[in-house]
């Protein structure tokens, strides 16, 4: 289970990392999408994200605070939840360019290694 927890910890952070650093630096693409959200929004979505990428790994990697991973995880799943709603409000349709598509997953696999690391396989510290 801890190696499974691991791949999806990384795949997690790959994605949230790459996410959060397209919607903070490359904000005129993101604007041409969902307009409907203001850029300082956008910001902080994009932050989070990448901070919540960084704490997905660096604390289980490194030892220093391991009980960070999972309330990262659980952070990534509320804030993934959240703009998934903003996107189901505008659009329902199961396309390959609908965000939802791809936030559904993300947020049920961060919950997936909240829990993990909570619970099936806690880290030490």
């Amino acid at each position: 289970m801890n190696v499974f927890l691991w791949v999806i910890q990384s795949i997690l952070a790959f994605f949230y990392l790459s996410g959060g650093a397209y919607k903070v630096f490359a904000f005129d693409e993101v604007s041409k999408q969902f307009a409907m959200v203001p850029r300082p929004a956008w910001t902080t979505i994009g932050i989070v994200e990448m901070l919540g990428a960084a704490l997905l790994i660096a604390p289980a990697a490194t030892g220093w605070k391991p009980q960070l991973t999972p309330i990262a995880a659980a952070v990534l799943t509320v804030q993934t939840v959240a703009i998934a709603l903003v996107y189901a409000r505008y659009s329902l349709a199961l396309a390959p360019t609908n965000p939802l598509v791809f936030a559904a997953p993300m947020a049920l696999a961060a919950a997936f290694v909240a829990y993990g690391r909570y619970s099936l396989a806690p880290l030490g510290g």
